[in-house]
């Protein structure tokens, strides 16, 4: 999952992003409302977290900005401000939650997770169920009745696209700039050995799932056949 945070206190940004990659999400930093507001009309984003005082632009002139060009991703607002008006004020322009700092990285965390949960088939709180095969969101494993493995950072979030979109097809280039990001130096050959690996722990688990590839299309997540 990709998130964009727009925070300009340059600290406190590098700690975010740290908490989210550790917690398994991929993280690109702007430290403005304007380039917040180009990074989503440019990227692919499943979420976005706007500090309310940045400059150029603020947290809500970017948030009402993109609702305006009916940019509906999920949005979450931080703000030092305890005034009742701004929370008012961000929820009115389209916002879907808004933290108060200080906060704790947990909860910054489970609001996450609760305003980008998508009602998704087999999907429940903190689970992805695809047949027998289970993706737990909340300690990043693979789970069948053979056991488990855990899943490293770019894994985890590639099987959760999978899981998301069951019998779809995903391209390479999908995958890669959700997961690794435009910008990123990394060759698009690690989506692939990422593939690999997955593949490699699903059959480990005896899992009924496969990873399709379909020439010059993409991959996606099946049931073998029988």
């Amino acid at each position: 999952m990709r998130i964009l945070l727009a925070e300009d206190e340059k600290d406190l940004s590098k700690a975010l992003v740290s908490a989210l990659e550790k917690n398994k999400y991929s993280v690109d930093a702007v430290y403005n409302g304007e380039d917040a507001v180009d990074y989503i009309l440019l990227g692919n984003y499943d979420a976005a977290i706007f500090d309310i005082m940045m400059p150029i632009k603020s947290g809500l002139e970017a948030l009402r900005e993109l609702r305006s060009k009916k940019i509906d991703i999920p949005i979450l607002l931080l703000t030092a401000k305890v005034e009742i008006s701004d929370r008012v004020e961000g929820l009115d322009y389209g916002a879907d939650d808004y933290l108060t700092k200080p906060f704790a990285i947990e909860e910054l965390m489970a609001r996450i997770r609760t305003m980008t949960r998508r009602k998704i088939h087999g999907r429940t709180e903190n689970v992805i169920v695809m047949n027998q095969t289970k993706l737990d969101l909340l300690n990043h494993e693979i789970i069948t009745q053979a056991g488990k493995t855990f899943l490293g950072n770019k894994e985890f979030q590639m099987f959760e696209m999978f899981m998301s979109n069951q019998n779809q097809y995903i391209t390479v280039d999908m995958l890669f700039e959700k997961i690794w990001g435009l910008e990123h130096d990394a060759d698009v050959s690690v989506v692939w050995v990422n593939i690999s690996n997955l593949r490699k722990k699903l059959r480990k688990l005896h899992s009924n799932l496969t990873i399709e590839a379909k020439r010059n299309i993409g991959y996606r997540l099946v049931e073998k056949d029988d």
